[in-house]
């Protein structure tokens, strides 16, 4: 899926390393776009109205996804795969598709009992929640066969569970922006879960603007500039890393309100001419007292 994976386990099942890559050989099976066979590639191709039949994880996720659509108002849409390809960051080169113009690609799915369907033609990417599920179930099968004691990262997601040999918890320091100067952020993970979404990590230049990765549905174009990162805490990986797209989408006053509103734990970091400016949610900064 075009990212890197680490796990530290202070009491390792046997085996762990096979139980890691079985499970993030599942979720790439179901939900890469890279993979001309996965699920959701051969979704893609369907026609638009033909029913699929979906695995469980990936049903799972597909419904997470659309709930935070519904939620976002849109602003977190898992069907701008075309959208995604069209500005060169989705696994094919250029605009394939004819949804160009689709005020909300999302509403074109359709998800009946354990089958799925487009009504139009969209295509489905979920990147913007499969690596924190794919961390939530990494951590899942640990538990399962054994460990206690953990921490699981994926491009930049991450899961505790409970402490490290020092009997510390296991301490994460966000990355900050590239050329900004943000106070460090230092949180404890321990059942707790931590997604970063940035402008620094893909993007392109283009007739000397930074485009970011993350598609803004409302314009079908990569979101203005201004939002560094956003970095949320959540009980669910698949949940923070959503959240984390979302807010980045809606910007630091839509964002920050609706963070706000459902009481997440969450900081922004806006790029201005005189430097950074960080938005924190109350439960963040009660949380860092």
């Amino acid at each position: 899926m075009g990212t890197n994976w680490s796990a530290r386990t202070v009491d390792p099942p046997a085996d762990v390393d096979g139980i890691i890559t079985a499970v993030l050989a599942r979720v790439i099976a179901q939900m890469s776009n890279w993979e001309a066979d996965s699920t959701v590639s051969r979704f893609n191709r369907l026609p638009a109205g033909q029913w699929m039949t979906l695995p469980k994880d990936m049903l799972t996720v597909l419904n997470a996804a659309l709930d935070m659509a519904r939620l976002s108002g849109g602003a977190f849409d898992p069907a701008i795969g075309h959208w995604v390809n069209k500005w060169g960051f989705g696994a094919v080169t250029g605009n394939i598709g004819a949804d160009v113009g689709l005020p909300s690609p999302w509403t074109c799915i359709q998800v009946e009992g354990d089958r799925a369907r487009r009504t139009a033609d969209v295509a489905l990417d979920l990147s913007g929640i499969a690596k924190g599920f794919a961390v939530d179930a990494v951590a899942s099968a640990l538990r399962a066969a054994g460990a206690a004691n953990f921490l699981v990262e994926i491009g930049g997601e991450l899961r505790g569970e409970g402490v490290k040999p020092d009997l510390q918890p296991w301490w994460v320091d966000v990355e900050p922006p590239p050329g900004l100067v943000v106070p460090v952020l230092r949180v404890a993970l321990s059942g707790m879960a931590i997604a970063t979404s940035g402008d620094y990590r893909r993007f392109r230049h283009i007739d000397g603007r930074r485009l970011s990765h993350s598609i803004n549905p409302a314009t079908a174009a990569p979101i203005k500039e201004g939002v560094a990162s956003v970095t949320v805490l959540h009980d669910s990986t698949m949940m923070a890393d959503a959240w984390a797209t979302a807010i980045t989408v809606m910007g630091p006053e839509a964002g920050m309100t609706l963070a706000t509103r459902h009481d997440l734990a969450a900081r922004l970091v806006l790029r201005t001419a005189e430097g950074a400016r960080e938005y924190m949610t109350p439960a963040l900064a009660a949380m860092l007292d």
